[in-house]
């Protein structure tokens, strides 16, 4: 990426498509909507191709387009397969709703979360999460769930989160974010359950009434076929021809480029839902809207922070030495702008920006592993960290967020909105959790 910066140049300006995208995902949903669910398509792959064409035709490189499109297949193919799974196993469970009962749900799911990704989690489990709860239900237990499934707890494995996982196709080793993320996994999910259970001990609206005996006590699955598919999607991660040596590959530019593990998991995608239980389909309300809308705006993010990319190494080189980059710095920035942005590119820019610092390229395999040989690796687990965390502190950090919010609605729930969710929610509950993180992993030592 660094002989690229040199080599392009790309003018300031480029920047500027990436950053309308990324406010635009973040407001459109709130201040336009209706404008926004028709149009986002044609904005994010028009943005995208603008920048995707200025770097061929303009600046005579197609490299880095090239790279980027097949970061993005490998990206997009993983959620499909992840998604269409998910979507078509339906989970019954119809237990009595109790403190100990929702506790052990979030914490088995901030488990599961790991091995399905946050957006499988979100979809198979949020239904029944609400059925369990259905005489009780209140807005809390939706903003707990996506503190817990649709984002805190995805942060062991690079499945678990898209920023984890782009981490992961840049070269950071698998189970990397196991062996050092695991303490602050650990510490943010019995903190916040703690707190849930103080909410769960407020809410009286069953006290004067016995509902026990309305509940079967039994747990169903449909669509069993469907875990096949989603353990063989999952376990195609691992077919990295950068890892793996003589594993089928594009070599392009030095480059190896994946294509049997993205062709396994589109076509177990398809077959998937193909042949998957319909009424587990129907169970789940399943549809392809939420994967579609995935797709179309990361294909304009990607292709658009290519310049953004760039633009953070040059300024890293050309600043070298008058700032210091700490834990401290990286928690607190890229948390912050994966709160009101995506998480996903907020952790590329930055991990960039970690990387240009010393010397490296985000885009060279080897120097990747170089540097998670170094003592740089505890600003990468600041980074990987507060990427995760803080996407849950707006309906907008993290993909999953507004699709619980949207199911729930749909069932009957009145969420509370934006400015409330932050307000009645992120700020007193879950802000005080991730300083407690900070102060114990991130404050200035470092974590390894």
């Amino acid at each position: 990426m660094i002989e690229s910066v040199l080599v392009t140049n790309p003018p300031l300006w480029l920047v500027f498509p990436f950053v309308s995208l990324l406010l635009m995902i973040a407001t459109g949903p709130v201040l336009f909507p209706n404008i926004w669910h028709h149009h986002y398509k044609k904005i994010s792959i028009g943005l995208g191709l603008l920048v995707g064409a200025y770097y061929v035709f303009q600046l005579n490189d197609h490299v880095l387009p090239i790279e980027t499109l097949a970061e993005y297949l490998s990206f997009i193919s993983l959620l499909t397969i992840l998604y269409i799974a998910s979507g078509g196993i339906y989970l019954f469970v119809d237990i009595e709703s109790k403190a100990w009962v929702n506790i052990l749900f979030l914490f088995i799911a901030a488990i599961l979360t790991n091995i399905i990704g946050t957006t499988g989690a979100s979809v198979l489990l949020i239904r029944p999460f609400m059925r369990i709860n259905r005489y009780r239900l209140k807005p809390y237990h939706i903003i707990f769930f996506i503190f817990i499934v649709s984002n805190v707890g995805g942060s062991l494995t690079p499945i678990g989160d898209p920023p984890l996982f782009m981490g992961f196709l840049k070269g950071v080793p698998f189970f990397w974010t196991l062996s050092h993320l695991f303490l602050p996994w650990t510490t943010a999910i019995v903190l916040i359950l703690s707190i849930f259970y103080v909410f769960e001990k407020r809410n009286n609206q069953l006290n004067d009434v016995d509902v026990s005996s309305h509940y079967t006590n039994k747990i169903i699955i449909n669509g069993k076929r469907n875990i096949f598919w989603l353990l063989l999607g999952v376990g195609t991660v691992f077919l990295d021809p950068n890892i793996i040596d003589g594993l089928p590959s594009i070599l392009y530019h030095g480059k190896k480029l994946s294509f049997i593990r993205e062709l396994i998991q589109l076509s177990s995608a398809f077959f998937c839902y193909r042949f998957a239980n319909q009424n587990a389909l129907k169970g789940n309300k399943f549809d392809f809207e939420p994967i579609k809308e995935v797709a179309f705006l990361f294909f304009g993010i990607f292709l658009c922070m290519m310049p953004a990319l760039q633009s953070l190494e040059a300024f890293a080189h050309a600043q070298k030495g008058s700032f210091v980059l700490n834990q401290t710095l990286i928690f607190w920035s890229s948390g912050i702008f994966s709160s009101v942005l995506d998480n996903a590119p907020t952790y590329l820019n930055v991990f960039a920006l970690i990387l240009s610092d010393a010397n490296l390229s985000m885009n060279s395999i080897s120097d990747v592993h170089q540097f998670m040989e170094t003592s740089g690796v505890a600003l990468l687990s600041a980074l990987s960290v507060a990427a995760v965390f803080f996407g849950a502190m707006t309906y907008i950090g993290n993909g999953p967020n507004f699709m619980v919010k949207s199911i729930a609605e749909q069932s009957g729930v009145e969420m509370p909105s934006f400015g409330n969710y932050i307000w009645r929610y992120s700020l007193p509950i879950l802000l005080p959790v991730l300083f407690v993180v900070w102060l114990l992993y991130f404050n200035l030592i470092n974590f390894i």
